[in-house]
């Protein structure tokens, strides 16, 4: 059966795959894949039944790839295609799983900087005395707040950072500016992180880069990428993972083990090399919604969906 993935639609024109993905769903078809498509617009709107009416019906197993969702419109997402005859490959457990971090921090807890969160509702920042609390249960010194999905890094001062745990007007001021700016968009709830200094990647043919995005399918690793975030024609990244160390980069064994244990299809982690040279876990994601440098070869990344598993 060949391979299934729906795609976000342009809002502009329905019958076209969003701009952002349209290299990637052109390559797919190219390689083979059957492409359909969703109104990301009607899902985050609620109208899980509208979003899907575009995709024929027995259209059987597929992968989604675009715009993060919240896990309960992605919950929605699947229950409307299974109306349909389709379903999603990564169920709406697992991708809450992998899209949260309190569904896989417990599973990285050793790889990746402490971690305490609380539920949030948007605008409503949690009161000085449990942010104090919560802040107890962490290593003294600095952290980072984010929700359960994502921070807010480029407000580093304003709504990322806290210098001083034990500073509790500031905790409470970095964290209600945090859940302000994120608005209606906080995902789950407040989430604080001890920070950990991570280094510069050094001169050299054996320097590690800045921060790098591990793909995997069932358990393996299968493409390693520069972080999205990083600048262009920064894709010096060898595009295989075997799993064993290479020049520059980390021995992703231990990882790998998280991952499995995880027990989610199609996940990414993002790791950084923290100052004293240890690669750390920073990020854990449901791949169907992670973003791909813009330098990423394109026949490389759709044989992430396209092939099976390998080690």
């Amino acid at each position: 059966m060949p391979t299934t993935v729906l795609y976000c639609s342009d809002p502009l024109n329905e019958r076209r795959v969003d701009a952002h993905f349209a290299t990637e769903a052109r390559q797919l078809r190219a390689d083979g894949a059957a492409v359909h498509l969703v109104d990301h617009d009607a899902l985050t709107a609620g109208d899980a039944e509208r979003s899907v009416s575009r995709v024929p019906a027995g259209a059987g197993p597929l992968w989604y790839r675009g715009w993060m969702l919240p896990a309960d419109r992605y919950a929605q997402l699947d229950a409307a295609l299974r109306l349909r005859g389709a379903r999603l490959l990564t169920d709406p457990s697992r991708y809450r799983r992998a899209h949260e971090l309190p569904g896989w921090y417990a599973t990285f807890a050793e790889l990746t900087p402490a971690s305490r969160w609380l539920p949030a509702a948007p605008g409503r920042a949690p009161e000085p005395e449990r942010l104090a609390a919560l802040a107890a249960g962490l290593p003294a010194g600095a952290a980072v707040v984010k929700d359960y999905v994502k921070s807010r890094k480029h407000e580093w001062d304003e709504a990322c950072h806290i210098p001083d745990l034990a500073d509790r007007a500031a905790l409470h001021r970095v964290v209600s500016r945090f859940v302000e700016l994120q608005g209606d968009f906080l995902a789950g709830g407040v989430v604080l992180r001890a920070f950990e200094p991570f280094g510069v990647p050094g001169p050299g043919p054996d320097a590690a880069p800045g921060e790098i995005r591990v793909w995997w399918r069932d358990g393996a690793p299968r493409l390693v990428t520069p972080h999205p975030d990083g600048p262009a024609g920064a894709c010096a990244v060898p595009g295989g993972a075997g799993g064993g160390a290479q020049p520059g980069l980390p021995d992703l064994g231990p990882v790998r083990a998280a991952v499995e244990a995880l027990g989610c299809p199609f996940v990414t982690t993002d790791l950084a090399l923290r100052a004293d040279g240890v690669w750390r876990v920073v990020e854990v994601g449901d791949a169907q919604v992670s973003d791909v440098h813009r330098d990423v070869d394109p026949a490389a990344f759709a044989r992430l969906l396209t092939t099976d598993r390998r080690s």
